[in-house]
């Protein structure tokens, strides 16, 4: 059997979340950090939520935000596990392409879902499309037999309820309690995480 695995990037494959760490260069770290933090638990739509926090980002050319993503911190052993899956393995993000998919390239080499951006030069005019995780899954469908997913927050749910088997991840967050609702297993370790995902390819590529 075909399995694949879906990550959410942000404090999932990631130590720290993006957007507030791209904030810092308009002075803007705290409010997007409270934007972020009250989008991971529900009481903003992540939609909104991101409209608000990209357009307060928007001013902020699109190399230098690319800088600040490649020097994001990466959960070693998922990064690992990912290297090493690639051809199975997703990022699913809400970020947009054109800040994210440099560093994705580089630190993952797997293929992605995101949210799409229109630019126009080294500017970022307005947001195309922001991706419905969900959407990843229905996607994967056709061409994998058992679908893996892992997130940490609200807008992770849609993508754990499609998902075949879904983990809700506490690395760098404490998962928001729907998400651990509808998980099949919750994880607070990177290195326990790897193992997890690797004995749950090892069972289900095995099955027939």
């Amino acid at each position: 059997m075909r399995v694949a695995f879906c990550f959410d990037l942000d404090g999932t494959l990631t130590e720290e979340e993006i957007l507030p760490q791209i904030a810092k260069h308009v002075d803007l770290y705290e409010e997007i950090e409270l934007l972020t933090k009250i989008t991971m638990r529900g009481l903003i739509t992540f939609s909104k939520s991101f409209k608000l926090r990209v357009r307060l980002l928007s001013t902020i050319p699109i190399p230098t935000v690319k800088h600040t993503v490649n020097s994001i911190l990466v959960n070693k052993p998922l990064q690992e596990f990912v290297q090493k899956n690639k051809a199975d393995c997703f990022i699913v993000t809400g970020n947009l392409d054109v800040w994210v998919d440099e560093f994705i390239g580089r630190e993952y080499g797997c293929a992605y879902f995101s949210s799409r951006a229109k630019v126009e030069g080294e500017k970022l005019i307005d947001i195309e499309k922001i991706l419905d995780k969900q959407e990843a899954i229905h996607a994967l469908r056709s061409t994998y037999d058992i679908i893996i997913a892992v997130g940490d927050g609200m807008n992770d749910c849609t993508m754990l309820e499609q998902a075949d088997i879904g983990i809700a991840y506490g690395g760098v967050h404490e998962p928001v309690s729907t998400l651990i609702n509808i998980a099949d297993y919750v994880c607070y370790d990177g290195q326990a995480l790897a193992v997890l995902l690797e004995s749950l390819k090892q069972k289900h590529g095995r099955e027939n």
